[in-house]
């Protein structure tokens, strides 16, 4: 069934779609009166009927509404140090799929790719429409977020803040069956580039008490080890 995303529920019996998405529904998916689709908005899903549609709205009457399924039971935030070319496209769509809730590009330093904030503005448009679309694909009840970029020290701040916060280290640290995070409302993952991680990043990363997740003794491409650490935390929370 066809879903959107709205801003609002005017009431709990009604539910409008202007703009692009109702040119979308009357001309590309030509749907009509009487059609069922679901709305999303804020995790709860709306499962509605058009009652009237037009190039510009599509009036819906909701049937009946439920939190969304499909959201996880943890915040996951994803703290990626920014790669190459187009790997962070494949990054977002996968990760969003997976259920993350956000995800925060990092310029470390190994990154090869060292976009300004002012270039990486230009590509936020085109990764937040990656995030949306993915979330649409796979039945999310939210459109994560794709965060502008920082640095380093700004990322460390705020993974000090989650409930657990884990970086992946291909030197060592712990496995994730060792680290308990069952219980956990945040979680944060910090993985590196092509690259890896500076030893000096390492030890703040320590100090902030982020714990070293290992992956074991095969190395992993920088698009590669997010989207495992995504799956083992996702299932190790119940929720994949």
């Amino acid at each position: 069934m066809p879903r959107f995303f709205i801003d609002g529920i005017t009431n709990e019996k009604q539910a409008f779609i202007t703009g692009e998405d109702a040119r979308h529904i009357s001309r590309s998916l030509r749907m009509k009166k009487e059609d069922a689709l679901t709305v999303s908005c804020g995790g709860i899903d709306y499962s509605c009927i058009i009652k009237n549609i037009s190039d510009d709205l599509v009036e819906l009457e909701v049937l009946f509404f439920d939190k969304c399924k499909s959201e996880p039971s943890i915040d996951l935030t994803l703290y990626q140090s920014v790669p190459k070319l187009d790997k962070l496209e494949l990054i977002i769509q996968k990760s969003v799929e997976l259920g993350v809730n956000t995800i925060v590009p990092v310029l470390t330093r190994r990154c090869v790719s060292r976009p300004t904030e002012k270039d990486f503005e230009k590509k936020l448009v085109r990764y937040r429409r990656i995030a949306l679309e993915a979330a649409k694909q796979s039945g999310r009840g939210i459109i994560p977020q794709v965060m502008p970029i920082i640095n380093y020290d700004e990322a460390i701040r705020q993974m000090k803040e989650h409930d657990c916060a884990m970086m992946l280290y291909e030197q060592g640290g712990v496995r994730f069956s060792e680290v308990d995070i069952t219980k956990t409302g945040t979680v944060s993952l910090l993985i590196g580039s092509e690259g890896g991680f500076d030893e000096s990043e390492v030890l703040k990363a320590d100090e902030a008490g982020i714990k070293r997740i290992w992956l074991g003794d095969r190395i992993l491409r920088c698009e590669t080890a997010p989207l495992a650490a995504v799956s083992v935390t996702m299932f190790l929370t119940g929720n994949l």
